[in-house]
Formats: structure tokens, C-alpha cells, sequence
């Protein structure tokens, strides 16, 4: 063949032609850009909006004592760690954070992660392998998906929260594999709807399978002053592996796993998220402990985040509204159409609201929503201002 005729592969024509595709069919996301703190009254694009889709349930980004904490430990160990937690990266404060963690949630030991996916992506596929199986609620986060996918095992999933399915996929996989996984949500982040941690480790158990949560949505929001799922269902201890983020509740960011030191000492020998990847620089970890120190000793922030999450709720159903499953301060208001959802959005924002909508495929074609997430520094006078929107504007567009 000549050389005139050899047709050259454009290598990354893809990028574009797949980016375009998501644009066709509205799929792509369009990024709002926050101008202030993540506050209750934040400006975004712009435009001054009471903030109802951030996960900062309980206001700590802002506190004074995560700020501070933040800033003298910058001042005293500096702008980032140097190194991989595995070789020289691993500072005192750190070791602190894990500590205070383990004691707050009433576990043996804990382990801090970059990130809750970094979690979920380095630790899943060091638990199981090749004659081994997971079994997931059908609802799972993406990133336990991942996770999921990075390993060697066979893969079951039960429908959402039956424990009648798990149960019988736990029989069957009982006679055919080396070592079992149950993974779920604790509380789901489309529903806000809890997975019943104590009924899964009691049926587990049973059958020598592990037990895996991601509380990402739960830590600092469920069970007494925010302690997490264990100490929601009163089984501390209980969970094989409570996995966390600080990236929420907290006010930082940060993944974290909970559990035995065996657990500990495994993953951080093993889970190559953690050992590859650079430390949390000093101010992280000065204000993961501060939140730490906010939970234990200021109790106001989870009772107001419940108080406002109650009357929120409360206020939307007797408009008619529907919040479908919700026990937490992710409150959905269905809506149904995505088109529908997405003009309740705008509107909203018009109004001086920010509140995404969560559309197909993220959620069931006939069950796009506006995700609103209750917030501690919202005031009563914030969420009647919210609430009297909903309502002229459910009415206007015929949700109600």
C-alpha cells in the first residue's frame, strides 16, 4: 500500500465525539462554581442562594475551631506532609486523628484514607479474590462499584434492603465459596434511606460472612452525637469494616475505615490507595481533629440538623410533596419526569434556592428528583422561605 494511502488513527477523537454524545442527551454536568465558603447563604455563579445540595450537614466547614485547628497546624508542620503515609508521611497528628476517631465511635482502631473512594477502591479488592464472592445491595454507591469491579470475585446482588434475598444468597454461597463479602450503603445516598446494619451483621454472621458499610452519608449525621451506623443500631464493634468519609458531616475531607487492629494493620499493609498515595497535609488532619472535637463536646449541631431535617420533611409531605423513603436529612422531592426536575432546579435557583436535580440515568427514568440536604445552619426562617418556594412552584409546574 502506498504511503499516501495509510490513514493515520486519531488517538484521541473519542474525547470530543463522547463528550458531545453526554451534551445531546443532557447528560453532561454543568458546573456551578461556588463563590463563598460552603455556608448556608452562599453565592453561587453569582447569585446569592440558600445552599440545600451541599453535604456539609452540619455547618463544621465553617466552624471557628476546625479553622483554627487548620491554621496552627500549617504554621507548626507546614503546607503538605512529604511523603506516602508508608515511608515518611506519616506525622503525629495523623496517628492523633486516628485515635481520637476509634475512641469517638467506640471501635478498636481506624484508619485514614485521601479520600472515601480511595477507601472503597484500595480496600475491596484486598478482601476477597478469586474463590471468593461479594454480595451488594442493588443500590450501592458508585464507588463501591468500583471497588467491586477491581476484584477477582464472583458478584451477587440482593435487592434493595431484603433480607429474605440476602439470606438465600447466603445459603447458596455458603456451600460454594472460600470467604463471603456483604457490602451496602448504610444510608443511601438517592433515598436517604438507612440499609438495616444490624438485621445484615446477625444473618451474616450466620454464615461466616464478612460485613462492609459505607457510612459516607451516616458518619457524624446517625446514631447518638453522630457516632455512625454502628452505634445507630447499638453493634459497635459488630461491623467488620465501617468505611466513612470526613468529606461530609466532618466539614474536611478525608476517607476513613473502622474496625478490629487486625483490620488496620491489614489495610495499610495491603490496600495500595493508602500506600501509594501522599499523606493529608497538616491543616487536614488539624481539622479532622477539631470535627472530632466538635462532635464530642458540642452536641447542639446533630439535634439542629434533626430538628431542621424533621420540620423540613414534615412541611414538604403536607404539601403533597413526595419524599419517598427518607429517614435522614437526605430528603428527596420526586418529581418523576427529568424534564420536570429540571425546571423545578432552575426555577428554584431563580428564586434564590440551590438545589440539583438527579435525573436518569442516575436514578430510575420515572424517578428524577430534587436532592435536598438538610443543613444545621439553616435557620427556621431559611427553611419557611424554601418551603413557601416549593410550594408556588410545585404548584405552577403540577407536581402537587
Amino acid at each position: 500500500m502506498g504511503e499516501g494511502l495509510i490513514m493515520k488513527r486519531n488517538s484521541n477523537a473519542f474525547l470530543k465525539e463522547e463528550y458531545d454524545e453526554l451534551v445531546k442527551k443532557n447528560f453532561n454536568w454543568k458546573l456551578r462554581i461556588l463563590e463563598t465558603g460552603s455556608t448556608p447563604h452562599s453565592v453561587v455563579d453569582g447569585k446569592e442562594v440558600i445552599m440545600l445540595c451541599s453535604n456539609n450537614y452540619l455547618n463544621l466547614s465553617n466552624h471557628p475551631r476546625l479553622i483554627q485547628s487548620a491554621i496552627n497546624a500549617a504554621k507548626k508542620f507546614g503546607a503538605g506532609s512529604g511523603s506516602v503515609r508508608a515511608i515518611a508521611g506519616t506525622m503525629k497528628l495523623h496517628m492523633e486523628v486516628e485515635e481520637k476517631l476509634a475512641k469517638f465511635k467506640g471501635i478498636e482502631s481506624s484508619l485514614i484514607y485521601q479520600t472515601g473512594f480511595a477507601a472503597n477502591a484500595g480496600l475491596i479488592p484486598q478482601l476477597v479474590g478469586k474463590e471468593d464472592v461479594i454480595i451488594s445491595d442493588e443500590l450501592n454507591h458508585g464507588s463501591i462499584i468500583d471497588g467491586v469491579r477491581l476484584t477477582k470475585a464472583d458478584r451477587a446482588v440482593y435487592k434493595h434492603r431484603d433480607m429474605g434475598e440476602l439470606e438465600n444468597i447466603l445459603k447458596d454461597a455458603d456451600k460454594k465459596y472460600n470467604r463471603i463479602l456483604v457490602i451496602t450503603d448504610g444510608v443511601f445516598s438517592m433515598d436517604g434511606d438507612i440499609a438495616p446494619m444490624d438485621k445484615i451483621v446477625e444473618i451474616s454472621r450466620e454464615y461466616g460472612a464478612m460485613t462492609y458499610v459505607d457510612d459516607a452519608h451516616g458518619e457524624g449525621v446517625i446514631g447518638p452525637d453522630g457516632r455512625g451506623i454502628g452505634a445507630h443500631f447499638g453493634i459497635e464493634g459488630k461491623i467488620d469494616v465501617e468505611m466513612g468519609t470526613f468529606s461530609k458531616a466532618y466539614g474536611v475531607v478525608g476517607g476513613l475505615i473502622a474496625g478490629s487492629q487486625d483490620l488496620v494493620n491489614f489495610a495499610y499493609n495491603k490496600s495500595r490507595t493508602w500506600l501509594l498515595s501522599g499523606s493529608h497535609p497538616p491543616s487536614v488532619a488539624g481539622a479532622q481533629l477539631a470535627a472530632i472535637d466538635v462532635l464530642e463536646t458540642e452536641p447542639e449541631h446533630v439535634k439542629k440538623l434533626w430538628d431542621n431535617t424533621k420540620y423540613f420533611k414534615k412541611e414538604l409531605n403536607s404539601m403533597g410533596f413526595d419524599t419517598g423513603e427518607s429517614e435522614t436529612p437526605i430528603t428527596p422531592v420526586i418529581v418523576g419526569e427529568s424534564s420536570k426536575a429540571k425546571e423545578l432546579s432552575n426555577r428554584l435557583y431563580d428564586e434564590g434556592i440551590f438545589a440539583l436535580p438527579i435525573v436518569f440515568p442516575m436514578v430510575a427514568k420515572d424517578k428524577a428528583r430534587i436532592r435536598t440536604m438538610m443543613n444545621a445552619g439553616l435557620t427556621k426562617e431559611d427553611l419557611d422561605f424554601t418551603l413557601e418556594r416549593f410550594e408556588k412552584l410545585g404548584k405552577k409546574l403540577g407536581i402537587i
